[in-house]
Order: C-alpha cells, then sequence, then structure tokens
C-alpha cells in the first residue's frame, strides 16, 4: 500500500548507492581486490624504474661497488687469506660478495622509502584512490629487478676473475635462488626501516647495522681462522647460511661445514632464516604503514 510520501536524502549525507557498506556490488570481490593491487603495484614498480634512467649514473655506481670490493680483496688481500680446504681466494670470496650484494640492498630499499616519506609523497598516496598494499608491492619489485641485475653483473665479475660453478646449471640456479629469497627477506627490513626513520638522512645508521653484519660472517674469511665466541657468531649469523649453501651448490672452496650446527645444515638454515625474517619484518611493515598518518 502507498502512503502518497516521497522521502528525500538530507543534505550532506552519504549516498548509500555509493556506499560500498550498504551496496554490495561496490565492495571488490577477492579476484578484483588482487588486480587492482597487481595494476598498481605495477604502476609503481614503473615509477620506481624511471627515476633510476633518470639517473643512471647512480645506478651505474651502486651496480659496481661491490666488483671493486671483489677485485680490491681478490687481487690485493687476497695473497695472505689460506682457503679452508684448499683453492684461490678468488673463487673463495665470489659467493660471499653475492651475499653481500643482497646484503647492501637494504639501503637502496631504506631510501626510497624514507625518501618519499619524508617528502609526502607516500602521504599522497595514501589519499589516492589505490590499493594500500601497491606501494610495498611496487617498491619490492622494482628492488627485486634492481638486485637480480646486480647479481649478473657480479656473475659476470666472477667468471672473469675465475670462479666458476662445478656442479651443474640446476645446483647453481638453486644457489641464486637462495640468494634472492635472501634479498627478499632483507627487502622488508629496508620497507620498516624506511618508514620508521624519519628521513633519508639515517641512512648512516642503517650502513653502522647493515656493515657488521656482511664482515661478520663467512662472506670473506673462514668464521674457523676467528677467536672462537667470535666465529660462532659468524656461523650463526643468517648470512653466513646463505653464503656456506651457495658455496657448496656451486662446489667452490670453502664449502666445507663448521663445527657449529648451523654450519653443517646451512642449505636449510638458508631456506629459515629468511622466511624467519620475512616473517617478522613484513607484518611489522604493513602495521606501520598502516598506522602512519594518524
Amino acid at each position: 500500500m502507498t502512503t502518497g510520501v516521497t522521502r528525500t536524502r538530507p543534505s550532506g549525507s552519504p549516498d548509500p548507492a555509493l556506499n560500498p557498506a550498504t551496496n554490495p556490488a561496490l565492495t571488490p570481490t577477492g579476484a578484483h581486490r588482487l588486480r587492482w593491487v597487481f595494476t598498481d603495484g605495477a604502476t609503481l614498480t614503473g615509477r620506481a624504474l624511471a627515476h633510476w634512467t633518470r639517473r643512471p649514473g647512480e645506478v651505474l655506481l651502486g651496480l659496481l661497488f661491490p666488483v671493486m670490493v671483489v677485485l680490491m680483496m681478490g687481487y690485493l688481500f687476497g695473497g695472505q687469506m689460506d682457503v679452508p680446504g684448499g683453492g684461490t681466494y678468488r673463487e673463495f670470496i665470489v659467493p660471499g660478495m653475492f651475499a653481500m650484494t643482497m646484503l647492501f640492498g637494504i639501503e637502496t630499499t631504506f631510501a626510497a622509502i624514507a625518501g618519499d616519506a619524508a617528502k609526502g609523497v607516500t602521504d599522497r598516496f595514501r589519499s589516492m584512490p589505490m590499493s594500500s598494499s601497491a606501494v610495498v608491492v611496487g617498491r619490492g619489485a622494482a628492488d627485486m629487478l634492481h638486485s637480480v641485475a646486480g647479481l649478473a653483473v657480479m656473475v659476470a665479475c666472477g667468471l672473469l676473475i675465475g670462479w666458476r660453478w662445478h656442479e651443474g646449471p640446476g645446483r647453481a640456479l638453486a644457489a641464486l635462488g637462495l640468494l634472492l629469497l635472501w634479498r627478499f627477506a632483507l627487502l622488508w627490513v629496508g620497507v620498516y626501516l624506511g618508514l620508521v626513520a624519519g628521513g633519508p638522512e639515517a641512512i648512516v645508521a642503517v650502513q653502522i647495522l647493515v656493515w657488521p653484519v656482511g664482515f661478520l660472517s663467512s662472506a670473506l674469511i673462514a668464521p674457523a681462522t676467528m677467536p672462537g665466541w667470535l666465529g660462532a657468531i659468524a656461523e650463526w649469523n643468517p648470512m653466513s647460511a646463505t653464503v656456506t649453501a651457495c658455496r657448496e651448490l656451486f662446489g667452490g672452496p670453502g664449502a666445507a661445514a663448521g663445527g657449529s650446527w648451523a654450519a653443517e645444515h646451512a642449505t636449510t638454515m638458508a631456506v629459515v632464516w629468511p622466511l624467519l625474517i620475512a616473517a617478522v619484518f613484513l607484518p611489522l611493515s604493513v602495521r606501520r604503514y598502516r598506522a602512519m598518518g594518524r
């Protein structure tokens, strides 16, 4: 029965037809939400890559820095280094520098995230009709591409100075996969530190954290040559697990396990450590990103 009364919406109140809470047709489904994340993430990945094309010198220096370290350590100090089990020092340090290159990637991620947050770019993204996950997805994809390029440069450098893989292409690809898994875990460390830092000038504090992790490991010297307590720390360093596992998979010198449980199960720990780091820092990054601007 009609009453003959027409109800009008009060001025300024939200239109129910445009409200996802009252109109299920506007609520994105799981497939739409996922496509939204990847579409916006691809846009932001392109943004990061465009920045690199405008600053090729800076990108080139970043890629060549690990090469300089390999050449300096291999040719200047290598003559004084003994490799456990025999072999050349240059071939010994190449897998270590692969892992170090992935570790240095924290600084790249940190500088980009902290720079965007300090300039208000992150707040601008948060105010736009885009997926909230796209910012970290785009950053992560761009930095992983940068890491693949860095790894390719280091492989070429290693081949030029005499490093080889001796266990076949399958095990070599497995080693490269462990290195990228290590980088993926460190990516979230860089994202979290970039979100909590006041600005990119805090990069010095990040370097103070990163460099001891790199040098207090099996990357450049064998932990067995260190004082006992220091060698134990180096063997349990997550980066040492990746380095030792890569040496085993490449079949290069220095692959002999150390005395600790972590060193004897390096391949297992090369998977466990990155997953554990990502399990801690990925939720922390998401939580910090959602809390920004409150």
